[in-house]
Order: C-alpha cells, then structure tokens, then sequence
C-alpha cells in the first residue's frame, strides 16, 4: 500500500509538472499571434504555396509537399479562400482569414515543448532534467518566433521531436516487446520519420538517428544470452515494418495525394519535362494535339533535358561589353513563352511547301520567330563557363553565315532516322565548330535577367547537351492527341524528386539577402528580421540559453571522457546505473546534434540561421540533463543539511535565469517599436550585446 501511495504522489508530482510546462508552452506561444498583421519573412512563400493547393495550382518547391498541404489545409479548414496574393513581405492581410494557418503553425511548434519533456524524462528517469530541457526550449525567444508564423520549421521540428520521443518511448523498458502500446509507439515513430522527411529533405537526418538507435536497440537484444536469437529477427522484422517499410508506402503517398490535388498548370511547369506537363489542365500541353513528326518550316520549342532544365531561348538584348561577341544573348528560360519559339530550316535554303521530315544527321538552321535571327556559336568564350564556346543569335531577317549551321542528331538512332515531338532526344552539334549546344545550369547576372546560361561545349558527351522538341506547329501534318506521351505515377514522382534535388543544389542567395554560414549559429552571431519597419520582430535564440548550451556540450564532452577513463580503469563498472544512465541519454542527443549541424558545413547551397534550430533542439536537452547531472553531484562536497540548501539555491539561481533571460528578450518575438537597439534612447540598447544584433 505504501508503495502505491508513493507511485500515485509520484504520479501527481509528474503531471503538474507537466501541466504547468503545458500552460506556459502555450501562454507563450498563442500570445499576440494575429500580430503583426501583415506578411512576415517567409510567409509569403508557404502562405502562397498554400493558395496555390486550395487553388490546386501546380508549382515548383525545393521541398517534399507534406508541409505545404498542411498549410493550405489548415487555412482551408479555418476559412481562408485561398485567394490573398502573398505577393512580398509588409503587405497588409486585411480581411484574409491568415490567424487559422499561423494557429495551426503555432501549435504544432508548441506541441514540441511537452514532447521534450517527455523524451527526456524517459531517457533519463529524472523529472528534473525534463523540467530544465523542456524550459530551455520554452523560454528561448528564437524557436518562439520562429514557431509563430505561416513556416515550414514548425511543422518540421514537431515531426522531428515526434520521432525522437517515439524511438525512445520503444527503446525504453516502459513498453513490453510486443505490447500494443509498445506497437503504437513503434508505429507512431514510423509515421513521424515519414511526415518529417516529406517536409524538408534535412528529415533525413532524424531518420539516421533514430536508425542508429534501432541498432543499438537490436546489437543489446541479441547480446543478451538469455534470449533465443528468434527475439532478435522478430524485433528485427517489426522494426523493418514499422520503420522501413511504413515510412516509405507514407512517403509515396503523401506524393500521390499532392500530384493529384495540383492538377492545374502554374507558374513552375517549365521546370518539369514535356510529358509531366502534359498532365496539367490549363497547360498548352492538356489534351493537346500536335504533329507527331518534325518538318522543315515548323515552329517548335527545344526543352533541356537537364533537370529542371528550360526552354531555348533568345530576346531582342545583347551580351554587354567585355562577354564575348556583343551579339544578341542566348538562355535557358523556365517559363513557358513567345520567345522561346524557333523556325526549324534547312541549312541551305528557306522552307519550301513541300513536305520534308527532319531526320537524325541532317544540317539545319534554328531562326528565333520573335527577333528573326538564327542560332549561331563561334570561338568566343561563353560567359560564365570559360572552356565552352558563346551562343548568341545572329544576323538579320534569317539571314546569316555558316556558324548559323548545326548538326541534329537523334540520341540511340541511326541517321535518317524522323525526328519526332517530345520522344526524342536530341543533339545540336555545331557543324564548324564541333561542339554541342548545351547548357550549363548557372544563373547569369541580372543583364540576362537571371536566366540560365547556354554555351557550345566541345566535349559532345556533354550529358546537359540533350533537348527534345516540346511544342510542334505544322499545319500541312496530322495532329496526334498528347496522351501517347503521358507519364505514370511512378515517372511522375522520380521526376519530382530529381528537379527538388537540382533546385536545392542551384539555390543561390537574393541581392541583399543575409544569410549565413554554420561557424554563426551556435554563438547566435546575428539574427533575421521577420517584420522590419515601426513593428519589428527579429529572429535571435535567447542569448543565455544558447551560450549555455555551447558551455555545456564541451562539459559533456570533457564529464563523459572522464567517466569512459573512469570505467575503462575499473573505478566504475558500468554506465548503467540511474545516475551514469544520464551520460548516455546525454551522447545519443550528442550525436542527434551532430547528425543535425555538422552536415552543414559540407553543403555548397545557401544556408541561414534557421538552419540550425533541429540542433539547438539536442542541445538544450543535453543542457537540461547536465544541470541535473552537475546538480546531483556538486552537493555531495557539502556536509548533508548545506547540500539541501545548496541544491535549493543552485535550481533557483538555474531557473530564475532561463525566466530573467526570456523577460529581457522577450520584445524579440512580440514586437518592438521606437528607436533601433543602436540608438542610446531605445530600450533594448543596453541588450545589444553583440555588434551583429541589428534589432
């Protein structure tokens, strides 16, 4: 009886604890969220992609489609028509329904507190380490400010956090093997690493993680002699299912749903190839109908099969001074257009009315329908790409010289070979210069309009020189209806996938963008403006809880070398008991921190400081298990009565500085008006503490 009563006070004791974590976690996070109420950052963006699903527009995103479904559904089901423009950052929201989607945001991002509590009191047994990591997390400004607004980090760290405390919710003895709860949570895990990876990319990192936790989980079972090795391939199988397999059949779907609810042509059908657009209604492509063969007199668009490659293209602007030969520019353009449209010819005479079929090894002119001058390389170097030969249009009324000549090539196919519309792959060699009409996927500066830069490349395995015949007008040949050349579900998603991972690759920072780079997010060394002007909201962690967090890794480091030499000398013998059980739930967090921040520095893509936000996740949870840690062994150097009082004072100095550090910053995330930081009048000057801040 006595035990049950201690279980029950112990019971009692978790959950106001919990609760009071809950209220505070949600007081913080639904304060002021209607403000300010206009776009703020990144809203423009994942509000508009929004739109675009309740509109079921499609377009182009560098990240998996689950977050953005779940915006436009959230705003859907709160009474947003989908119909605001998100047009720039400070536009005004007036009577747009926009609360319900930040609402939405805000939850998610605040179910993430209670989650780590959870996570941590199960990893370590101690509600006090879940009570300080789950405070750093709840009072630090920047993961506020960052879960208040129409993002995807929101939705992306409450998965992340989701599949954290599910894998250790498995791994711990609470559940018995095979239980139903021990099933829903393996479940839970599985369907958490599936909705996270859908979100960002970087979900993959929580998947390796928890990977790596399922294998210390099996290598422990199996080296327990007194279990036949059957348990160890039955757990084996289960985790397969639920971790493998179910993540995976989610993934897909999740895709299914967004290629069939974006069913409506947008403004990033170009990044796709031929076929897939010819699935989206309102596209030239839908149910469109064209000649089959390519003749001599067609007009045609080329589309580079690079991925998310462009249309050839030319406009009346020439290559300025000092690039080349100041002739007339040449791209790649992603958006569908009049200026993409070229006149196919034979090399040595004007289209006659006859009927004649290009066919694979013929010698032929492009002439550009809009300016009438033709495609033409020559020994110039191109713009960016030094070591390939400058592209341009050249000559008048379609008349030019003999660098207007190219070879057409059909790839796989003997010459003579027909050339047809969208099925085959072609080749442009240039017949005097012997290179291959290419492009090299770099952005031109703005005198090109940041479009992308095309080239004559004299390696002809170039494999960025292939291009295939989009659009075909010909009024003397049958048409044939496009459905021949739709694509499956399965080309549809390995498409998606290929053109995210070339988007993510070529993402390159706007004139005038702060971004920043990995060394910077740990020191919180500047932050972002969410909202700039008279009411201005600055996106910076709570400079007390992050410095700690940095502190308190390089302690964890040095306590868990020191207890490793310890055991490996004999003077301990094993991490196992409650205590020492603290320093490992400390290195699998460690190692969670690694897996989320370390990657970065190998990245060539532009990065920001909310890159870094999954990370400071671990690490404030190993800042709270430290405390406890160090809080436990610090009053053993005082006598009994001054080691409770010690230990009393040292959680009161703890906590009063998480909630004095959270009360000076807190402006950061709510709001601030008046003078900047910068001016000595302004109240937050004196919490400019560092030259960086720009609040």
């Amino acid at each position: 009886m006595a035990s049950q009563s201690v279980n029950t006070e112990n019971n009692k004791h978790w959950w106001l604890l919990f609760g009071v974590v809950c209220f505070l976690t949600f007081l913080t996070r639904y304060h002021k969220i209607s403000e300010p109420d206009h776009i703020c950052w990144d809203e423009t963006h994942f509000g508009k992609m929004g739109s675009w699903y309740i509109n079921r527009t499609f377009f182009f995103d560098v990240h998996p489609p689950l977050g953005k479904m779940l915006i436009g559904l959230a705003g859907y089901m709160t009474g947003y028509d989908g119909k605001f423009a998100f047009d720039k950052p400070g536009d005004k929201y007036e009577n747009t329904s926009y609360v319900g989607m930040r609402v939405f945001c805000a939850t998610l991002g605040a179910m993430i507190v209670p989650m780590s509590f959870i996570t941590v009191e199960a990893l370590t047994r101690s509600e006090t380490a879940a009570l300080f990591a789950s405070l750093l997390i709840l009072f630090d400004v920047g993961l506020i400010t960052l879960t208040q607004y129409i993002l995807l980090d929101p939705i992306l760290l409450f998965f992340m956090m989701g599949a954290i405390m599910g894998a250790v919710k498995v791994s711990s003895k609470s559940n018995q093997e095979f239980s139903f709860s021990w099933w829903m949570w393996l479940s839970f895990t599985g369907t958490m690493l599936a909705c996270c990876m859908s979100v960002k990319f970087v979900g993959l990192f929580v998947v390796v993680l928890v990977g790596l936790m399922t294998l210390s989980d099996l290598w422990i079972i199996l080296g327990d002699l007194s279990r036949p090795v059957k348990d160890t391939l039955k757990n084996l199988l289960a985790r397969a299912l639920c971790l493998i397999i179910l993540p995976i059949i989610l993934y897909i779907a999740f895709f299914y749903i967004h290629l069939k609810v974006l069913n409506r042509s947008g403004n990033g059908d170009g990044f796709y190839s031929s076929a897939f657009q010819s699935q989206l209604i309102g596209n030239s492509l839908h149910n469109a109908s064209m000649p089959h063969q390519v003749a001599y007199g067609s007009i045609i668009t080329l589309k580079n099969h690079r991925t998310g490659g462009g249309y050839l293209h030319s406009h009346y602007h020439l290559y300025p001074e000092g690039i080349g030969a100041r002739q007339q520019q040449i791209t790649t353009y992603t958006h569908k257009d009049d200026n993409n449209k070229w006149l196919i010819k034979k090399y040595n005479r004007e289209p006659q009315d006859d009927i004649e079929i290009v066919r694979s090894g013929d010698l032929i002119r492009l002439e550009h329908i809009a300016t009438r001058r033709n495609l033409h390389s020559h020994k110039e170097q191109a713009p960016i790409t030094k070591k390939h030969y400058q592209v341009t249009g050249y000559g008048e009324n379609g008349t030019g010289d003999a660098n207007d000549v190219w070879r057409v090539t059909v790839l796989g196919a003997k010459d003579g070979t027909h050339v047809t519309a969208v099925s085959s792959r072609l080749k442009f060699v240039h017949y005097l210069q012997s290179c291959v009409l290419t492009t090299s996927g770099k952005q031109l500066p703005k005198w090109a309009y940041e479009q992308q830069e095309v080239t004559c490349n004299p390696n002809l395995r170039d494999p960025n020189g292939v291009w295939n015949v989009e659009e075909n007008v010909f009024e003397k040949l049958p048409n044939v209806s496009f459905e021949v050349y739709a694509p499956t579900f399965l080309e549809r998603f390995l498409e998606s996938h290929a053109v995210m991972v070339q988007g993510n690759a070529g993402l390159k920072p706007k004139e005038g963008e702060i971004t920043s780079r990995p060394w910077q997010w740990p020191i919180n060394y500047r932050g972002q403006f969410f909202s700039g002007s008279q009411y201005r909201i600055y996106l910076l962690g709570n400079p007390i809880i992050w410095w700690s967090n940095l502190v308190f890794i390089l302690v964890f480091l040095v306590v868990f070398t020191f207890n490793a030499v310890k055991q490996k000398r004999g003077y301990i013998k094993s991490f196992s008991d409650y205590h020492k059980q603290k320093l490992v739930a400390c290195a699998w967090l460690f190692l969670g921190w690694l897996l989320h921040y370390v990657p970065f520095w190998a990245m060539g893509r532009v990065l920001y400081f909310h890159h870094y936000f999954p990370a400071l996740l671990f690490s404030s949870m190993i800042t709270g298990i430290l405390l406890d840690y160090l809080l436990e062994e610090i009053p053993h150097f005082f006598q009994e009565p001054t080691s409770k009082v010690v230990y009393q004072i040292l959680v009161g100095l703890i906590l009063s500085s998480i909630l004095y550090s959270f009360y000076l910053f807190f402006p950061l995330a709510y709001g601030m008006s008046g003078p900047s930081a910068n001016e000595a009048n302004s109240s937050m000057h004196g919490l400019k503490w560092m030259d960086t801040w720009e609040f």
